[in-house]
Formats: structure tokens, C-alpha cells, sequence
């Protein structure tokens, strides 16, 4: 099941739910909840998607929100205000910790294959220089950044952006698919890490416990690297490039 909100003003949310038997419907019949059921579960962003096309003609904003993700009050208000004193700003990603309040990695530059592969399956010892770089940990998590990878788990969109970019990437099923439009929204717009508040999300970590999520995580991966370059992908090392000066990054 994925959830989706998209607001101000006529407040709405959208359940999408992809499992085979529709047996939410009972429990989502309220005030400002559209429920939707698709049994066939053609991946992540194709799930977004649907609520995505039903909201972008008539809402400026749109949040695409995984159900293991949960935050207070503050931070809906924090981002709209951001949003509005910042119109070039086209997305945006709060700090995200853990049940334990431990903080998650989650604003990165765009990734090479080794930055993916290796962080998957070599040591950590033998990787860690190039996973600090690569999830920006040099620079403590503590300030506004505008970098172009935020994760997938809690997306504050401009709509305005989506239109002008496009919508998740469908030959995705799972993964790479926020990389991806983030990216795209990135060459158009700022993407922002904002640790001025801060949501909470329960990581499953799915294809580090499923041999089939495995296959499906890499399978998408190669598909992305497909569209964009395997190690010749001269925008991905001008963006990086950029954002590292920015971020006053030294070896």
C-alpha cells in the first residue's frame, strides 16, 4: 500500500492500495480519503503516479509518503513556509531518523556503480571513504543543502516541477525510481535536505533480508544505470562536482 497527501487548503489523501484483496476500502471510507484499489502492482513509482495525475492540475504541492513514515504537526507548516520563500526550491526532504532516533543517510550525491555496489557488498572497512563522501556525511546532517539525490521514503514536490520534468519514471518497479526524479527536478530546480524539522522512518530494508528483493533492487539498478551511464555520465560528475564545491568538500 503507498499513501500519498497533497495539500494546502482542501487537504486530500490518497490510499493506493496494490494488495490483491481490497479489504481497506471498509476502513478508508472518510472525510478527504480517496481510496483506490489496483491489485496489479506495477511498482512504486507507478503507484505515485496514479495519485500524482488525480491532484497536479489543482495542487502547488504534493507529498509522496511511504506508510512507514510518520512526523508531527511542525513539519508540514516548515516546508510550506520554505517552499514559499523559495520558488526555485522543487523539492524538498526533511532529516529522517529512526525508531532509536538515529539519523539516516539520505541526501547523497548521484551514485556511480561502485558507490551502490560496493556499499552493498563489500565490507564496510573497505568503502567507508567513499560512503562518507557519497551520503555527504562530511557535513554533519545540520544545515539546509541543496543536493541531487534525496530519498523516495518522504517527497515534498512542487507540482509545478512535476509538470515541467515529468512524473516517476514507470520502468522502474522500485529503487533507483527517487533517484531518478530527483535528478530530473534537480536540473530545473533546487533539491533540498531541510533539518530545520525532522520525520521518523521505520527502514525495512527489504532486499537486504529477501533474496527476491535483492534480484529486484539490482535489476532496477541496472536499468537506471542503463538510461543514465554505467561510468561515462558526464552530468552526474558535473553535478556532483558542483555540489561538492558547494558543500566546500576537501580531500
Amino acid at each position: 500500500m503507498d499513501a500519498f497527501l497533497s495539500f494546502p487548503g482542501n487537504t486530500q489523501l490518497f490510499i493506493i492500495d496494490h494488495s490483491p484483496q481490497d479489504n481497506l476500502r471498509e476502513i478508508c471510507q472518510m472525510a478527504r480519503v480517496t481510496y483506490e484499489h489496483h491489485p496489479e502492482n506495477r511498482g512504486f513509482g507507478a503507484g505515485h503516479n496514479i495519485a500524482i495525475r488525480k491532484i497536479i492540475a489543482n495542487s502547488p504541492f504534493h507529498v509522496v509518503l511511504n506508510p512507514d513514515v510518520s512526523f508531527g504537526h511542525d513539519v508540514i507548516p516548515a516546508v510550506l513556509h520554505y517552499f514559499e520563500k523559495h520558488p526555485d526550491t522543487g523539492h524538498i526532504m526533511p532529516k529522517v531518523v529512526s525508531e532509536n532516533n538515529e539519523l539516516q543517510y539520505l541526501a547523497k550525491l548521484l551514485p556511480t556503480p561502485a558507490d551502490l555496489f560496493f556499499k552493498r557488498f563489500l565490507p564496510a572497512a573497505f568503502s567507508r571513504k567513499r560512503s562518507n563522501r557519497f551520503q555527504l556525511k562530511f557535513t554533519g546532517y545540520d544545515r539546509i543543502m541543496n543536493v541531487p539525490y534525496l530519498s523516495g521514503c518522504c517527497m515534498f514536490l512542487r507540482t509545478e516541477a512535476l509538470k515541467k520534468i515529468g512524473l516517476f519514471d514507470e520502468r522502474f518497479f522500485m529503487y533507483p525510481d527517487d533517484i531518478d526524479l530527483t535528478r530530473r527536478i534537480h536540473r530545473h530546480y533546487r533539491t533540498i535536505y531541510f533539518p530545520e524539522v525532522q520525520i521518523m522512518h521505520r527502514h525495512e530494508a527489504s532486499s537486504y533480508k529477501s533474496v527476491k528483493m535483492l534480484g529486484v533492487h539490482l535489476w532496477n539498478l541496472v536499468k537506471y544505470f542503463n538510461k543514465w551511464g554505467w561510468y561515462f555520465d558526464r552530468e552526474r560528475k558535473e553535478i556532483n562536482r558542483r555540489t561538492l564545491q558547494e558543500l566546500k568538500y576537501f580531500r
